[in-house]
């Protein structure tokens, strides 16, 4: 995806990239290509590679959820940044956590947040149920990019969320997405929450299959939830 690709295909969803967005997102390539050579941060790093699959593909959300009001966000497992960093250089009000148990990786983010100078930034390193004990029910957003089964990241993520906040689950194909929404009904019944929106289309040029969909947490959240992760595979909540 080349930069006049990337720039028509936002405006295909309704999104228009400033120049300084733009400029940010230049940097962030630029430093992630430069940080990965020496420390593994993604196996891509081909320029219209990199806008496509990580800077068009963490944008794409914004599809399916209005980011344009002030809210505390956690993106759970958020790597290299996406789609955490991504969604704060186009939205830059939102409060963000970004959260990654990989030490490379948050120090990797803590460098790039002070290069790109953005406010309101936060980086943890820890794991979500650790991190849930000092902050349980107190974020609007919770978002996540391909990283558990639906289940778990349910059970890890709705905790976190205020009553009546959304989490956001980034994935794949849309088969193996619906496999998993139909596995996590006894999941979604005891963290008591409710899918609202459920959205499918293709990643630009490569066609490739993307799944959004948005879950509403209905009611306080048992504290005995998440439990460790450990038990949470190998014990799905029934």
């Amino acid at each position: 995806m080349k930069i006049n690709e990337f720039i028509d295909y936002l405006k295909e969803i309704n999104i228009n990239v400033t120049e300084k967005e733009l400029s940010l997102l230049e940097k962030y390539y630029e430093f992630l290509v430069e940080y990965n050579s020496h420390t593994n941060l993604t196996s891509i790093t081909q320029k219209d590679l990199v806008y496509l699959k990580h800077f068009y593909d963490s944008i794409s959300v914004a599809q399916s959820y209005d980011f344009t009001k002030e809210l505390k966000v956690l993106d759970i497992g958020t790597g290299a940044g996406f789609p955490g960093v991504i969604l704060k250089i186009f939205f830059p009000q939102i409060k963000l956590v970004l959260l990654d148990s990989n030490n490379k990786k948050t120090t990797f983010l803590i460098n790039l947040i002070k290069k790109l100078d953005l406010k309101n930034v936060t980086v943890v390193n820890d794991r979500a149920e650790n991190y849930i004990k000092q902050n349980r029910e107190s974020f609007d957003v919770v978002i996540s990019r391909a990283v558990a089964n639906m289940a778990i990241l349910l059970e890890l993520g709705i905790p976190f969320l205020k009553v009546g906040g959304n989490l956001i689950a980034m994935k794949a194909s849309r088969e193996v997405t619906t496999k998993e929404l139909d596995n996590s009904k006894n999941t979604l019944q005891i963290i008591k929450a409710k899918i609202i929106t459920e959205k499918s289309f293709l990643l630009p040029i490569e066609n490739s299959q993307r799944t959004i969909i948005v879950f509403e947490k209905e009611d306080i959240t048992d504290t005995k939830y998440p439990r460790s992760y450990d038990k949470i595979l190998k014990n799905p909540l029934k």
